[in-house]
């Protein structure tokens, strides 16, 4: 096993990774930027380094810093997190170059699931049923043909990258052509490569991903599915796991597809397969994450399986430890991701200083967090403050306990959150019923406001100090301390410090 790992990324999986391996008697050494010099994932590693500026390229996507202070503080391995360079097939194979273990696929593997054209390719010579599409010429000529004999809608997908970035839904076949522009820029500034290719758009699907993981010698299971359709921006901020509209056969044969697929590639370590669900319970594969997911929590709660040491076990050489016939789920988990947005405005991030947090605590709540009282969300990085974690014994129990704990998790500070909204989703009664596709937010809570009766945090922590600071002075009391109706100097029933009255 590893004696010191490196932690090549920031936030909540930052610290998430740190706890791991401390539980396994592995030293930690976090990175961090300027703007992190105070964070708490560098407060709880062993060691840090500072890397550069705050901005990303100049810190966070800097691999060639990150191989240096790996080396530099005796690192046997770099862990990459998500996001950043955690899908960066370039990175991975420098860091086996410099002599370290990359705690994730290799780099050739990357290259194959994390390009979605030679992922698809690749799905469709495992047999895994994949959504009609065009991965061709990337001339425009040739991509309006493609789109006319698909038919509309379509959607224009960057190849490299996700989170909805170079992603256009077209409706019209008069707005492609806007669209593949607008793509190409955006996948060229969100990733460096403007390459794009078309699919069929799936309507009113569900959007359901299976954790994968295999080994060194062949082997590979699935941890089963999580439920990811509420998004916004095509970008998941809940996820639930078992899914409520799978059946037993469906799940079955969508676990089988996901192992065939590690099988196939000869993938190692953890990994995710994305999947779109129409309502007919046909399945389609989307894409491949090369990497842990923000979710898998979830996972972890239902199967009882830490998924983070599971990746420092298999990176070492170890096989997996169990069978398929040994993984089942339990209970009911569901995770909503807590930003520091606006959903009121577009969903916009809302950045400043959290002042106050305070996290809920009670049976079966989790919260994996990377912001703490004093910490500021800055414009830098990606502005989630914390992910909420439930395990309920069924569905109805989880969303009741999860919307128990986003009442009592208190943040104030000059931030926003969409804690209301969040609340909002789990009292929707479709989404109660678990019918809730991909457009569940845009048809369900479009123009979302939040209740005007409902006074932020802040507001009632303010009313409460000035209710004790600007307390009138008490009938017959004298002095200073008569302006304070709290103080017990001013009572008059025989109070005394020490023996009772």
């Amino acid at each position: 096993m590893f004696r010191k790992v490196l932690i090549a990324n920031r936030g909540e999986i930052a610290v998430r990774i740190i706890r791991a391996c401390q539980e396994m008697g592995i030293a930690t050494v976090a990175v961090y930027s300027d703007a992190d010099a105070t964070a708490l994932h560098v407060a709880l590693a062993d060691a840090a380094v500072r890397i550069g500026e705050p901005p990303p390229a100049r810190s966070y996507l800097c691999g060639d810093c990150i191989i240096e202070a790996a080396l530099a503080q005796g690192c046997d391995a770099i862990h990459p997190g998500y996001g950043f360079l955690s899908e960066n097939a370039n990175f991975a194979d420098a860091v086996v170059a410099a002599g370290l273990t990359f705690i994730g696929p290799s780099g050739n593997a990357m290259r194959i699931m994390g390009s979605k054209t030679s992922a698809r390719a690749a799905m469709q010579a495992a047999g895994v049923p994949i959504v009609p599409g065009y991965q061709g010429s990337q001339h425009d000529a040739d991509l309006i043909e493609a789109a006319n004999v698909i038919g509309y809608p379509v959607l224009v997908k960057a190849t490299a990258g996700g989170g909805g970035k170079g992603m256009r839904i077209v409706s019209d076949p008069a707005e492609i052509l806007h669209a593949l522009e607008s793509a190409r820029r955006e996948a060229m500034n969100a990733f460096g490569r403007g390459d794009i290719y078309l699919e069929k758009l799936v309507e009113h699907p569900h959007h359901v991903e299976f954790q994968v993981f295999g080994d060194h010698y062949g082997n590979a299971v699935h941890l089963f599915e999580r439920e990811c359709s509420i998004q916004r921006r095509h970008q998941k901020i809940i996820e639930e796991s078992p899914s409520p509209f799978l059946t037993a056969d469906l799940r079955q044969r969508m676990g089988d597809a996901a192992v065939a697929a590690v099988k196939a590639t000869g993938y190692t370590n953890a990994g995710t397969l994305e999947f779109l669900v129409d309502p007919h319970h046909n399945f389609y594969f989307l894409e491949m994450n090369t990497r842990l997911q923000v979710e898998h929590p979830v996972t972890e709660l239902v199967t009882g399986v830490d998924l983070v040491k599971l990746q420092l076990r298999i990176a070492a050489g170890e096989p997996l430890p169990f069978t398929q016939a040994d993984l089942n789920q339990r209970g009911h988990a569901i995770e909503c991701r807590i930003y520091a947005e606006d959903p009121a405005n577009q969903f916009l991030p809302a950045i400043g200083r959290v002042q106050v947090a305070v996290e809920p605590v009670g049976p079966g709540v989790r919260v994996d967090a990377g912001v703490t009282s004093g910490d500021e969300v800055t414009l830098h990085y990606d502005p989630m403050v914390a992910k909420l974690i439930v395990l309920g014994e069924d569905r109805p129990d989880a969303i009741g306990k999860l919307a128990w704990a986003l009442r009592h998790y208190v943040i104030l500070g000059d931030v926003i959150t969409n804690k209301a909204f969040l609340r909002d989703v789990l009292s929707h009664p479709r989404f109660q019923l678990g019918d809730t596709a991909t457009d569940f937010v845009d048809t369900e809570l479009a123009g979302w406001q939040p209740e005007s009766g409902d006074p932020p945090d802040l507001v009632l922590a303010i009313a409460a100090l000035a209710e004790t600071l600007q307390a009138p002075v008490q009938p017959g009391a004298t002095g200073a301390a008569g302006a304070d109706r709290y103080t017990p100097w001013q009572r008059n029933d025989g109070f005394r410090l020490g023996p009772p009255r």
